[in-house]
């Protein structure tokens, strides 16, 4: 009798074994995707506003880096040619080579030779006009990159206080029946998903911000230092 006891008591325990397996097999595993968009329709609406601001971040970031690389590139003999070409009174040939190179350095040039035998202070007015409109154009859109920097965690931090309102809610139109987690997961996911999204792309944001800033002060430094060099040559003696 105890023999058929245990038979049935270790073939209960086998039975209550292969169904949790089995409850376990069938029950799906949730993606990172079905994570970040089972906020509800509040949290996908947050989310989609944060996943465009991240599209934007990366395509800024991207268009102002090869814009700045391409600025950036200059002959190293250009200003020598220039001197060469000034020096010998070869004024053409010097507007001609400034012309022919494309970058903010050889069209600050062109703007002072275009204006040799003006006074000094004049030309260099001329400079400092034409250099405030190619870092204007160095700069262009890299200012919204500080923008989406601040407002990613911004609207990441507006879900959070979305899903937990959402989750309070069904809180308080349960009353005082049992409250079950199924019904505050929604509220739940769109709290915690949208503040990290949001994070990761205000971190991303903020560092191209910042190499791209960085890049372009390089540049700006790369102008400043041959505009000085080109207006000592126009103010050596003759």
């Amino acid at each position: 009798m105890i023999a058929f006891l245990q038979i049935d008591s270790t073939a209960q325990v086998a039975s209550n074994i292969a169904n949790t397996a089995e409850q376990l097999a069938a029950k799906p595993e949730l993606s990172v995707i079905d994570i970040v968009f089972s906020g509800g329709i509040a949290g996908q609406t947050i989310m989609a506003v944060i996943f465009i601001m991240l599209f934007f971040a990366i395509y800024l970031y991207f268009e102002r880096l090869l814009a700045i690389n391409a600025a950036s590139k200059i002959d190293a003999n250009f200003m020598n040619n220039i001197k060469l070409n000034i020096i010998k009174g070869r004024i053409d040939a010097a507007k001609l080579l400034c012309a022919q190179t494309n970058s903010p350095v050889a069209r600050l040039i062109e703007k002072g030779i275009s204006r040799i035998g003006k006074p000094l202070a004049d030309i260099h007015t001329a400079i400092e006009n034409a250099g405030k409109l190619e870092v204007y154009k160095l700069e262009k859109n890299v200012s919204m990159l500080a923008t989406i920097s601040g407002a990613g965690p911004m609207t990441g931090f507006l879900g959070t206080v979305v899903g937990m309102v959402i989750a309070f809610h069904k809180m308080a139109e349960s009353g005082n029946n049992k409250i079950e987690m199924s019904t505050l997961s929604e509220g739940i996911y769109t709290a915690m998903m949208t503040t990290v999204v949001g994070l990761i792309v205000g971190i991303i944001a903020y560092v191209g911000y910042n190499h791209l800033v960085s890049k372009t002060d390089k540049i700006v430094n790369q102008m400043e230092a041959n505009v000085v060099e080109f207006l000592d040559l126009l103010n050596e003696p003759t």
